[in-house]
C-alpha cells in the first residue's frame, strides 16, 4: 500500500483534501489526522472492518479500546444510552478539548470499536484540521494514536510516517501538536467518576468541575493480565522506546548520583534530566545528558516527551535512565506515560526497585 502525506496549508487547496480523506473513510480506509494531543490514527467509528482495520494496522490488541471522535454534540445521544448530567458538565466545561468521556454505549456502536466493552470513550478535539476531517467525514471517527502499537505516540506527521509508511493510506500533515501528550480519560459509567488516564487537564480540574473524582489504580501502576482495560493505555506497554529505560527516584542530587554509580562506562547510556538538575552531573563524560525542560514548565517537558523518546531510538544506545517528577497536575500526566514506557521499572527513592514488566 501506497502512502500519501497531504500538507494542509490555510489554502482553497485545503477542501480538495478533506475531500479525500472524507472518501478514504467512506471507502472503508484509515487517515492519519493531527490533533491538539498527539496524531490519530481514523476510521469510520460504526464500521467493525474499519475497527479491525485500526488494530491491524497498529499492531494492537483487539481488547484495547478505540475512542470516538466527534466534530458536534448533536453527533453524541445516538452513540450513548443517556448523558448523564456529570457528562454534560464536563462537556460544557473542556469540550472542545483534550478531555475524553466514558459512557454506556447504544448498540448503534460496534463492540470491535470499544474492545468488546458496553462502554464508549468519546472525544471532541480542539484542533482546527482534526474539526475540518471529522466535519468532511461526517460520522464519528474511531482513531487510537497513529503510531505502531507500544511506542511512543506521534506529534507530527514525520513520525506517523516512520511508523506506518505502507500500512495506510493518507496522512494529513498539520504540523505539531500542541499538547503532546494524550487525552485526559474520565469514566462515567459507575457511580464514581473516575480518572483512567491524567492528561491536560487534570484530576483537580475534574474535581472543581464534579466535586469529587477518584483515581484507578492503573495511573499508577500495572494492570493485572486478567483484567480487561477500559481505556486506551491502561494495560499494554506503552510509549516505549526499543532501549530498555529505566526510572530513578529520589531527591535531585541522590538521582544524580545513583545513575552515575550506576552506569557501566562499557555501555552508551543516556540520562533524561531537566534544566535544573543538568549542573548535578558535573562533566560526566561517559554518559549523554538529554534535557526535557525545566520543572517550572512541566507543560514543555510533557510537549517534548514523546518527541524525545522518539529520538532515543537514533541513537544506538544500550540503557536510557530518567529522573522521575512531581505528581502535580501535568507530572502525574508525565509520570503515567513515563512508568508505562519504562515497564514500571523503577530504581531509588527509598531503596526500592519495582519491575513490572
Amino acid at each position: 500500500m501506497e502512502t500519501f502525506i497531504r500538507t494542509i496549508t490555510g489554502s482553497g487547496e485545503d477542501d480538495r483534501i478533506y475531500r479525500e480523506a472524507a472518501d478514504v473513510i467512506r471507502s472503508g480506509g484509515l487517515v492519519a489526522f493531527p490533533t491538539e494531543t498527539v496524531y490519530g490514527l481514523g476510521g469510520d467509528g460504526l464500521d467493525p472492518d474499519a475497527a479491525r482495520k485500526i488494530y491491524e494496522a497498529k499492531g494492537r490488541p483487539s481488547d484495547n479500546p478505540l475512542i470516538l471522535h466527534v466534530a458536534a454534540f448533536s453527533q453524541i445521544p445516538p452513540l450513548v444510552r443517556e448523558i448523564p448530567e456529570k457528562a454534560r458538565r464536563l462537556m460544557e466545561a473542556f469540550w472542545p478539548g483534550p478531555l475524553t468521556i466514558i459512557l454506556p454505549k447504544s448498540d448503534l456502536v460496534p463492540s470491535e470499536t470499544t474492545g468488546g466493552l458496553s462502554t464508549v470513550a468519546l472525544r471532541m478535539p480542539d484542533h482546527p484540521v482534526a474539526q475540518a476531517f471529522l466535519k468532511a467525514a461526517d460520522c464519528p471517527i474511531a482513531a487510537p494514536s497513529a503510531n505502531l502499537s507500544g511506542r511512543p505516540s506521534p506529534t507530527n506527521a514525520r513520525d506517523v510516517w516512520e511508523d506506518l509508511n505502507g500500512r495506510i493510506p493518507l496522512i494529513l500533515d498539520g504540523g505539531e501538536s500542541r499538547i503532546g501528550l494524550e487525552s485526559t480519560i474520565v469514566d462515567l459509567s459507575g457511580p464514581v467518576p473516575t480518572l483512567l488516564r491524567p492528561g491536560f487537564y487534570s484530576l483537580q480540574q475534574v474535581k472543581r468541575v464534579l466535586g469529587t473524582a477518584a483515581v484507578d489504580p492503573a495511573v499508577f501502576g500495572a494492570l493485572p493480565a486478567d483484567v480487561r482495560p477500559k481505556a486506551p493505555g491502561m494495560k499494554y506497554r506503552h510509549y516505549a522506546p526499543n532501549v530498555p529505560l529505566i526510572l530513578v527516584e529520589g531527591e535531585d542530587r541522590e538521582r544524580a548520583e545513583t545513575i552515575q554509580r550506576l552506569a557501566d562506562p562499557a555501555k552508551k547510556t543516556a540520562v533524561l534530566v531537566t534544566e535544573e538538575t543538568l549542573p548535578l552531573y558535573g562533566d560526566a563524560a561517559d554518559l549523554l545528558l538529554i534535557p526535557l525542560g525545566s520543572r517550572r514548565y512541566p507543560e514543555g517537558i510533557a510537549h517534548r516527551l514523546f518527541t524525545t523518546l522518539r529520538a532515543l531510538d537514533h541513537l544506538q544506545l544500550d540503557l536510557v535512565y530518567s529522573e522521575t517528577f512531581e505528581e502535580g497536575p501535568m507530572g502525574m500526566a508525565v509520570m503515567n506515560r513515563l512508568r508505562k514506557a519504562a515497564g514500571f521499572h523503577i530504581i531509588g527513592g527509598k531503596d526500592k526497585e519495582t519491575d513490572n514488566e
